[in-house]
């Protein structure tokens, strides 16, 4: 049987956009041959199913999300500047986009009790998006830009917390600038923080 042949980075991004709008189980074949040009038939191909699909996008938005966050830190010397504009990127994404949800969450909220395996892998994700997090700040404490004394793995589970409290609020419509001063005042917590 001949594979089939497709852009592989545009079917996860479609599918992934699918998967955050809908969530994944009101997201039909149907809906995924609209948003990612493929037949069911290559879908099954490619993905063996609509799980496999979800897996597959999944993958590829930690790889995105990983880069994305990587590239915020590799051209600042200063860890707390870096994750500033970390911040304002994400209260930007949340202003300008009409889904403002993560594929992680949204996954998870909906999937944990129910696959056991996309549960584990979606946990497993988190966990290494905090343990960058816990990493940076380890550094900001050699580089004196937090406290010697703070708990870097609080910090990180605290910062977690709060990006999805900025995306969940983001939900809610609210006034112009109080995405951006939510973001500030999580930062300000961390710089100032007893966690």
């Amino acid at each position: 049987m001949r594979s089939a042949e497709f852009d592989r980075e545009y079917v996860l991004r479609a599918a992934m956009d699918a998967f955050i709008a809908k969530g994944y189980s009101k997201t039909s074949m149907k809906d995924l041959k609209i948003a990612t040009g493929l037949h069911p038939g290559s879908i099954y191909c490619a993905f063996e199913n609509k799980r496999g699909l979800l897996l597959a996008a999944l993958e590829h938005y930690r790889e995105e999300r990983s880069a994305e966050f990587a590239a915020f830190f590799e051209t600042s010397t200063s860890v707390m500047a870096a994750l500033e504009r970390y911040l304002e990127h994400i209260v930007e994404e949340c202003e300008r986009e009409e889904i403002k949800d993560c594929l992680l969450q949204k996954a998870l909220s909906e999937l944990s009790q129910q696959d056991d395996e996309v549960e584990a892998v979606i946990s497993e994700m988190l966990n290494q998006w905090q343990q960058g997090f816990t990493e940076k700040f380890q550094l900001a404490q050699q580089q004196q830009e937090i406290a010697a004394d703070k708990d870097c793995e609080a910090l990180a589970q605290f910062l977690v917390m709060g990006i999805y409290g900025i995306r969940t609020v983001s939900h809610t419509h609210p006034p112009k600038g109080a995405l951006h001063r939510l973001a500030t005042q999580l930062l300000n917590a961390i710089r100032g923080s007893d966690l």
